[in-house]
């Protein structure tokens, strides 16, 4: 069907200049997804020309010119008429537009970008010109060149091409026409096309770069000649990475940022450090000689650890903190977007212009670790956005010896996980130090005015393998034969800017000698460092250090102020309307804070929240069922019925009152508790929740349990008071909502590093979570919250028990037991102390005394010994759990219970009462639980009674 033909049957001959923008757009939105637009234009756009007998998709942008070929040259824009198209010059400029699209969507699979010259890239037919109806005679034909940014409303076909052919198919490939935005591709289009990939830098930035290069290569020439097979994961082929961060921070700084995380794993860390953050090298060479260690802890090898500094930029001081790594591959990238995000709340920073997150990845790890998609899932959601993250990748082209060609990933590209999010990505040659270094302005004035994530690929090598002590050319063989003959970064350059003029070769070895000569004087080699920093741009953490873990503390208010704040949660705007149950939980809550009734779990715990917030800590609570409670306990989050719209009491406490953010999670664990972890250990003055789904859910996160939580303060003196909610409780639900995996927690404990509790009353939970506020101590506090509990009839108090004392590490026996009458102790925690109560007051045993112990971490012995003390005439003593006996606390605090005892009454041995070993944490028979958990009551209270 002939164009005109097209545009009459579909009444598009009258189409104007003001509504062509419209239908672009419209376009663009059915390449993406067709089923998307109208019923009358999808079938329209099924039908657009063939072109050589060949189905051609009009790509993106050029519908606007097909329908309207503007008579440029004209004073004034006249619609297109049906016969204009119909000649050959106009079809031939309709294939025009699609080459310019074609180069826009696939210019970078022809881009040069391999600095070894081994990538393998296949034809690309979609630039061909025979693909669009042209050919080589039509180079000296003048076309109308639509929206290329070249600065010409006509050029020559040939001239279109050399400029499309610069800009997309030189050093740098452009993704970006995956993103769905007009405006932002537009923005893109022109920064790339506009310079047609030849930025004019002046000799001043170019010495500048050969600088930056120089000190990126001397470093490791000069550690590789002293250490010699020291692992020092070096820069070696990546040096262009060096200006690249420099020139981040520069740029943000002159454009208002204040301070920069950045998160990266080992390879080039070393190198950041010295030459980037102006750690100095004297003190680096003392890490290879191990002359230094931590005095308070085990310390970490010299590539996981983090450090800041100050640096002046154009737009002043501007503060840099590289976060703690360990060795697990990416898991660095949300903690550093929960301390980002942190710093930006402490700054009021809004739109995130303040602070950057900057991200360093290796290619395999990008592609292959999931948490790099969950921590993209995160980037512009509610509670995680960070104003958008610079994401650095280099990309070594292999992964350890894993080829990237056969078995590395499954995707063209390893940034491809990026497009999930319409993050642009530019691939970079990184022998090309100044297409690097123009590309990453680009990249970052991106994230500045569309406040998203945006990745630069700086495609490398690795001239030493994965590490120094690494032999790369048996696994690899032909890449290294490349390798071992390819001049280096810096010499490339250096040839470049003596053979154009720009320096003499004395020069530029003359700048060698003298970064040389700094290193080995010692002194700071970072440029711009400042000596003196400014300190209103560090966090005080001085109130919080040198603590001993003193679990006796005061967190009790006056009555009065419970029932002030309790009522102020209550509330509600005028007209908003609360769904039944919710109702029912208000009401009972008014008679809770008025002392008519005792208060259930979800009273108590807002009550503590609503003390806090008032006493000007901030208090952060996330997971995947926040708002309401996973058991419909917490409700702070209220959803009106009428229209949808929420409203959080516990943000409108008082004018005064410190910020409360409470979000729903995305269905993550591993990247939101690292991103939790970020936030805590950048405010100290707060309480910082997450809490799981179910605690069983917990060990999708294990790897930031092991490398951060239990032990980043030994590693790296990183001190953290973040708290995790774990329910936790055996009901009969099945081996994957049962347990939080008490044992593991426990197992990971020792040095005082956490705490590890289980509640289990109201005033508990209050108590518990304003003492990891209130006391200047910080430590992790893992928490097994209950289930059933919530709403169990005896798992009450009364606000009474709010208004003094503190949380208690040990309940000792509450019903009227006689110590001296007592023959039987049972040591207990957590939910099924309640049924051991229950069945003891059925039974009317009162020779069995019920102690609770409520803190497993650190263990309180003296306050055990202390309870256990009047029970003179006890014959056994036991420690009864739900859990099987691998698991639960037995196995981990066996020897506690032994001392404890040992202490007590060296004539009785503890015995273990609970589930026997078994490879999962629970049945999944209803019945068999139940005839389980019958058993072990039976044991525990000694019946002799058969089942």
């Amino acid at each position: 069907m002939q164009n005109g033909n097209m545009l009459q049957q579909w009444g598009l001959s009258q189409l104007s200049a003001e509504n062509a923008a419209y239908v672009e757009d419209l376009y663009e939105q059915y390449l993406l997804s067709p089923q998307s637009v109208p019923d009358d234009w999808r079938s329209y756009f099924d039908k657009l020309p063939r072109i050589n007998g060949l189905e051609q998709d009009m790509p993106h942008k050029n519908v606007r010119e097909q329908f309207l070929l503007l008579g440029r040259n004209s004073s004034r824009v006249q619609p297109m008429q049906v016969s204009s198209v119909s000649t050959e010059h106009e079809r031939r400029q309709v294939g025009v537009l699609q080459l310019i699209a074609a180069y826009r969507n696939r210019g970078h699979q022809k881009a040069r970008l391999d600095p070894l010259g081994l990538m393998q890239r296949e034809a690309v037919p979609d630039l061909e010109l025979s693909a669009h109806g042209l050919s080589r005679s039509d180079f000296n034909t003048v076309f109308q060149t639509g929206n290329l940014a070249i600065n010409k409303t006509e050029a020559t076909l040939g001239e279109m091409v050399e400029a499309m052919e610069a800009a997309y198919c030189g050093s740098i490939g452009a993704e970006y026409m995956h993103i769905v935005d007009t405006a932002e591709k537009r923005w893109i289009q022109q920064r790339l096309e506009s310079v047609r990939g030849k930025p004019n830098f002046t000799p001043e930035t170019r010495k500048h770069i050969l600088e930056r290069l120089t000190a990126a290569e001397g470093l490791e020439k000069y550690l590789g000649n002293k250490y010699v097979g020291a692992k020092r994961f070096g820069l070696e082929g990546g040096e262009s990475f060096i200006p690249l961060v420099d020139e981040i921070i520069q740029r943000s700084g002159g454009l208002g940022t204040k301070e920069i995380v950045i998160g990266m794993a080992h390879r080039g860390r070393l190198n950041l450090l010295v030459n980037i953050l102006g750690k100095n090298p004297a003190d680096l060479f003392d890490e290879f000689e191990g002359k230094t260690f931590n005095k308070h802890g085990s310390g970490d090898v010299k590539y996981h650890q983090g450090f800041s500094s100050n640096v002046m930029t154009q737009g002043g001081e501007l503060h840099l903190a590289l976060a703690f790594n360990p060795s697990h591959l990416e898991i660095v990238s949300p903690v550093v977007e929960g301390s980002v995000r942190a710093r930006q709340m402490r700054r009021k920073d809004m739109d995130g212009r303040l602070v950057l997150p900057v991200i360093v990845h290796g290619d395999a790890a990008f592609a292959g670790q999931g948490v790099v998609m969950e921590t993209f899932q995160m980037s512009q959601t509610r509670g995680y956005k960070t104003g958008g993250t610079m994401h650095i990748i280099i990309n070594n082209q292999v992964g350890f010896t894993t080829s990237f060609r056969d078995d590395a990933r499954s995707t063209e590209y390893c940034t491809d996980i990026a497009k999930m999010v319409q993050a642009p990505i530019f691939h970079v040659n990184g022998d090309d130090p100044e297409a690097v270094f123009f590309i990453t302005q680009v990249a970052l004035d991106y994230r500045m005015q569309f406040k998203k994530d945006v990745v630069i690929d700086l495609i490398c090598y690795r001239r030493r393998g994965h590490n120094e002590a690494d032999e790369p050319s048996g696994t690899q063989p032909l890449m290294y034969q490349v390798i071992g003959k390819l001049p280096t970064t810096r010499s490339l350059y250096s040839d470049q800017l003596v053979s154009s003029g720009v320096m003499t070769r004395a020069e530029a070895d003359e700048m060698v000698e003298d970064y040389r000569t700094a290193l080995e004087e010692g002194r700071h080699v970072a440029r711009a460092l400042v000596r003196q920093p400014n300190t209103e741009l560090f966090v005080d953490w001085r109130p919080y250090l040198g603590h001993q873990v003193i679990d006796d503390w005061e967190t009790g208010l006056p009555l009065s102020r419970l029932t002030e704040l309790g009522m102020k949660q209550l509330n509600i705007p005028e007209g908003f309307v609360l769904q039944r149950q919710v109702q029912k939980v208000m009401d009972d809550r008014a008679q809770m804070f008025k002392g008519e009734i005792d208060l259930n779990w979800g009273a108590a715990e807002v009550l503590a929240y609503a003390s806090l917030l008032e006493d000007d800590f901030v208090v952060r609570l996330t997971g995947q069922d926040v708002g309401r409670g996973t058991f419909s306990h917490r409700h702070a989050i209220l959803h009106n019925q009428k229209d949808d719209s929420t409203y959080a009491p516990l943000q409108h406490l008082s004018p005064t009152q410190q910020r409360f953010a409470i979000f729903d999670s995305l269905l993550s664990e591993e990247a939101v508790l690292a991103f939790e972890y970020g936030y805590a250990t950048t405010i100290p003055k707060s309480l910082v929740i997450w809490e799981a789904q179910f605690g069983d859910f917990a060990n999708g996160a294990q790897v930031v349990i092991d490398q951060f939580i239990c032990s980043g303060e030994t590693k790296w003196e990183r001190i953290c008071g973040l708290t995790m909610l774990l329910p936790h409780g055996f009901e009969g639900q099945g081996p994957e909502h049962s347990s939080a995996r008490l044992e593991r927690f426990l197992q990971l404990c020792a040095e005082h590093n956490m705490q590890v509790c289980t509640p289990t009353t109201p005033a508990q939970i209050f108590h518990l979570l304003r003492r990891q506020a209130v006391r200047p101590l910080r430590k992790p506090l893992i928490v097994m919250t209950p289930k059933s509990l919530l709403r169990h009839k005896l798992a009450v108090s009364s606000l009474a028990e709010l208004t003094t004392g503190g949380f208690q590490t040990v309940i000792p026996e509450v019903d009227a037991i006689d110590p001296a009458s007592a023959t039987r102790v049972v040591l207990c925690g957590g939910k099924v102390y309640y049924d051991l109560l229950e069945k003891r007051r059925e039974l009317g045993r009162n020779d069995v005394a019920i102690i609770r112990i409520e803190q497993l971490y650190p263990f309180p012995e003296e306050r055990l010994i202390e309870v256990l003390k009047p029970y003179v005439n006890v014959e056994h003593i036991v420690w009864c759990q739900e859990e099987p006996m691998n698991q639960g606390a037995w196995y981990s605090t066996r020897h506690r219970f032994q001392r404890v005892t040992a202490a007590w009454n060296p004539a009785r041995e503890i015995r273990y009462v609970g589930r026997p070993a078994s490879a999962a944490p629970a049945c999944g028979s209803a019945y068999l639980h139940a005839a389980q958990q019958t058993a072990l009551l039976h044991d525990a209270l000694n019946l002799n009674t058969h089942l």
